[in-house]
C-alpha cells in the first residue's frame, strides 16, 4: 500500500488512512485540502539549507526499482493513489536519471529508487519532530523551530511508532467535530505492534480530537492527536512530503 500529495485532493476520511488512530470513522467524508496546501510544493522550490526534496508522480502509476541498476520494477504504485491523493515520496539520494525515496509501505523505512523522468522534484523547508516523551509536536522552517504543540500519542500497548516518515495525505472530514477533528494527515508510516486495525491496515496518522482532555496522554492506537486549532494551522501551512521525525 502507498499514499500521498501535491495537488487538490478528494479522498475520504475512514478506510485506509487512519485506521490506526482510534475513533469512530464513520461520519467521515470527502473534502478538499486548503489553498495553501496546494499550492505549497510549487511556491518553495530552490530553498536552501534546511529544506527537503519531494518528488510527485507525474504519470498514472510510477515504477519502484530496488536499484537503479535493476533490470524490472519490484512494483508499481498508482497515481492518484486509492484515497484520491497524488502520489508523492520523500526524496533521500539522488543519482543522474533516479531518485532515492521513502515508501509509504511495510516496513517502516522502506526505501526504493524512482526514474527521474516519471516525477517532478521541489523542495519543503519545513520538518516536523514529534517528542514522544515531552508530548510535543515541534514545527521547523529551515532549521528553525517556529511552533510548538502539546500532543497525544500512543498506549504502551499500541504506541506510537519512532523513526523517520513523511506526510503524504492530508483529510478534510465533513464533521470537524468529530473524533479526527477539522484535518487529519496520514503518514507514511505503520503501526508496529497491529496487524490491522478494523479489518484494514494500521496507518499512522496526525490529526485533531473532539477528546481534547486527551492532549498531553498516552491513549491513542498510534496516531498523533493534536488540538483542533493546532492541526488547522499546520495543515494551513505544511505541504504533502514534509519529514515526520518520531522520536523517543
Amino acid at each position: 500500500m502507498a499514499r500521498v500529495g501535491t495537488a487538490a485532493l478528494a479522498v475520504v476520511l475512514g478506510g485506509v488512512i487512519l485506521t490506526g488512530c482510534g475513533g469512530d470513522d464513520s461520519t467521515a467524508a470527502s473534502g478538499q485540502v486548503p489553498e495553501p496546501v496546494r499550492s505549497q510544493l510549487a511556491a518553495v522550490a530552490g530553498l536552501g539549507q534546511g529544506a527537503s526534496t519531494v518528488v510527485t508522480a507525474t504519470g498514472a502509476s510510477v515504477d519502484v526499482y530496488q536499484a537503479p541498476n535493476a533490470a524490472k520494477p519490484t512494483s508499481s504504485l498508482s497515481n492518484p493513489n486509492e484515497n484520491g491523493a497524488p502520489r508523492v515520496f520523500l526524496v533521500q539520494a539522488k543519482m543522474p536519471g533516479w531518485w532515492q525515496v521513502l515508501l509509504p509501505v511495510e516496513p517502516n523505512g522502506s526505501s526504493g529508487w524512482v526514474k527521474a523522468e516519471q516525477v517532478t522534484a521541489s523542495q519543503t523547508p519545513y520538518r516536523i519532530v514529534v517528542a514522544r516523551g515531552a508530548h510535543k509536536l515541534r514545527l521547523y522552517s529551515n532549521d528553525k523551530m517556529i511552533a510548538e504543540e502539546s500532543v497525544a500519542i500512543g498506549t504502551t500497548d499500541t504506541p506510537t511508532p519512532g523513526g523517520r516518515f513523511f506526510l503524504m495525505e492530508l483529510l478534510k472530514p465533513s464533521n470537524p467535530g468529530g473524533p479526527y477533528g477539522p484535518y487529519a494527515f496520514g503518514l507514511s508510516g505503520f503501526s508496529t505492534s497491529l496487524d490491522s486495525f478494523g479489518g484494514r491496515d494500521p496507518v499512522i496518522g496526525i490529526h485533531g480530537t473532539n477528546e481534547p482532555g486527551s492532549i498531553g496522554r498516552d491513549v491513542s492506537h498510534g496516531c498523533i492527536r493534536l488540538s483542533n486549532d493546532a492541526i488547522t494551522r499546520l495543515a494551513q501551512t505544511v505541504p504533502l512530503g514534509t519529514p515526520v521525525e518520531i522520536i523517543a
